[in-house]
């Protein structure tokens, strides 16, 4: 662990600012999910001092009890939905740095429960930004959201940062609202207060460690481990897919840009796939089965409730501004996944598998 670790340390990326993240104190929400369990292992990584504030892992089994992630953080379990057990966890921390990503994920959970949806996504950022207020440590603040804020035309270009806000579902309306919340106190209280705040967008993330419902690879993996059949709900639906670390290191970038030049950076950021990566269900599908050859799959033609079915991100922002790409083609990315499924049914120590794949990452930004 110590020499993978040291091997991380020892790279230099051309994303990041050597020794910027080391002893940085960082505050992550929703750290016990799929994306915050990755994103605590690479501040971990790179030397921060990493906090978290979340639910009990969403899942059973759960990327942050694999990777045993707590065992190098500071772990709170709470809701964000509690002004003051948040609050009261912010100030014991005293962070520099800020990547909000506490959140109900799921489209077809918020047909189940769209009041929980809107209390989570929506006053859950009131209350992160109401906490921040009164934090003085606080200088840099990344709400993460999706790409499903974008009031949806099904249109073949993709969605740039200056398009409207929508969303048909309960989900991609909460946050909708996260982002015009993230505006209002971006201009109406943070500015003044020497807080830069921004929000960051992102396409459907693929990677090990994610278990969660209603969700492709999961869904893949469970039908493969359970030798069923896979049933797929919209095989013709578009999507921008791409890997856990792709956004993830678009965060850090905008974090570090963040705390570094302020206000300049304090606006919404696209972090996509390049276009040809927007591919459908159907190929996912079909490109998965030609390496388990065991997958079997159908079309669920029982009732489903909408989803969009076309969705594109124009990242030429992030590449313009802030020198942020992707780095891994969609076939790496599905590989990359299955590698460390496979790993983990095979019974290795997965919180050194995923450092090291975040230190294959790291090396192929470093070689460009």
């Amino acid at each position: 662990m110590e020499n993978r670790r040291g091997a991380l340390e020892a790279l230099v990326s051309i994303m990041f600012e050597k020794d910027f993240w080391k002893e940085r104190r960082v505050f992550v929400t929703g750290h016990t999910g799929f994306k915050g369990s990755w994103l605590c292992l690479w501040l971990h990584a790179l030397g921060a001092k990493v906090y978290g504030y979340a639910l009990e892992p969403p899942t059973d089994p759960s990327m942050f009890v694999q990777a045993n992630v707590g065992s190098f953080m500071n772990s709170t379990i709470g809701d964000i939905r509690n002004l003051e057990s948040l609050t009261r966890a912010l100030q014991e921390a005293q962070p520099e740095i800020i990547i909000h990503m506490a959140a109900q994920p799921l489209v077809r959970e918020s047909y189940r429960n769209p009041i929980d949806t809107y209390a989570t996504n929506v006053m859950g950022s009131v209350h992160l930004f109401e906490t921040v207020r009164s934090c003085p440590t606080v200088k840099a603040v990344v709400n993460v959201t999706t790409d499903k804020c974008y009031e949806n035309r099904e249109w073949s270009w993709g969605y740039r940062e200056i398009e409207p806000m929508g969303g048909f579902d309960p989900y991609s309306s909460s946050k909708a609202c996260s982002e015009l919340v993230t505006a209002a106190y971006r201009q109406s209280f943070l500015q003044e207060q020497g807080v830069a705040l921004a929000s960051a967008r992102a396409g459907n993330v693929i990677g090990g460690g994610d278990w969660a419902n209603d969700r492709l690879l999961p869904d893949v993996f469970r039908s493969l481990d359970a030798e069923e059949i896979l049933n797929i709900r919209a095989p013709q639906a578009i999507r921008p897919w791409q890997h856990v670390l792709e956004p993830l290191s678009g965060y850090l970038l905008l974090a570090q840009r963040l705390f570094v030049e302020g206000d300049a950076f304090a606006e919404p950021w696209n972090f996509g796939p390049a276009d040809e990566d927007a591919r459908s269900v159907g190929w996912i599908i079909e490109h998965l089965a030609n390496t388990c050859t065991e997958l079997r799959w159908e079309t669920d033609e029982g009732y489903n409730p909408h989803e969009a079915h076309y969705l594109k991100l124009d990242s030429s922002k992030a590449q313009n501004n802030l020198g942020w790409k992707p780095r891994w083609v969609l076939s790496t990315a599905l590989n990359k996944t299955l590698f460390w499924h496979e790993a983990w049914r095979s019974g290795e120590e997965m919180q050194s598998f995923s450092l090291g794949q975040i230190q294959e990452y790291e090396k192929a930004v470093s070689q460009e």
